[in-house]
């Protein structure tokens, strides 16, 4: 599978009460979600969003709670991939279980910036950044995970697998 899309670049730490603030958490319905996502350290993020578009960070993208809302008002906004250097724990697995693919990569999450435009194939790990002509290598997602991404989540995936 491979996905294409303009990048937003954010740093380190970013946790999951930036992502989507608490004062929203009581709002189950994604596209209510996806209308607040990043709105406490990038304001004007969910005007600038577009469907396919991709998310850039530096360390510890996802820090804080173990809220599955952060992962899906960033899904839900448009976003079809995240790279990083390095997601928390609980993020990570919160995104995989939800179908939002994420990936971890060093280099790419150091050098990519706001505004260019990324390739990644989730296969293969390959990550192209069209802009500046520069590839990078993050591990492709192992078969059993690209099912649960392909089917849009973890709950999707068991619905069909059976």
């Amino acid at each position: 599978m491979i996905v294409s899309g303009n990048v937003h670049k954010y740093g380190d730490n970013v946790d999951t009460d930036v992502i989507i603030p608490a004062r929203y958490l009581n709002v189950s319905d994604a596209k209510q979600l996806a209308a607040h996502c990043m709105e406490d350290i990038d304001a004007d993020f969910v005007n600038k969003v577009k469907e396919g578009d991709l998310m850039v960070a530096n360390k510890n993208f996802g820090c804080g709670s173990s809220r599955e809302h952060a992962p899906l008002a960033i899904k839900t906004s448009g976003i079809k991939l995240i790279i990083a250097e390095s997601f928390a724990r609980i993020f990570y697995r919160n995104a995989i279980n939800i179908g939002l693919p994420i990936m971890e990569c060093e280099a790419a999450a150091k050098e990519i910036n706001a505004g260019d435009v990324v390739e990644a194939d989730l296969t293969t790990g390959v990550i192209t950044n069209k802009t500046t002509g520069k590839t990078y290598q993050a591990a492709g997602f192992p078969p059993f995970i690209q099912g649960i991404v392909d089917a849009g989540g973890l709950v999707n995936y068991v619905k069909t697998s059976k």
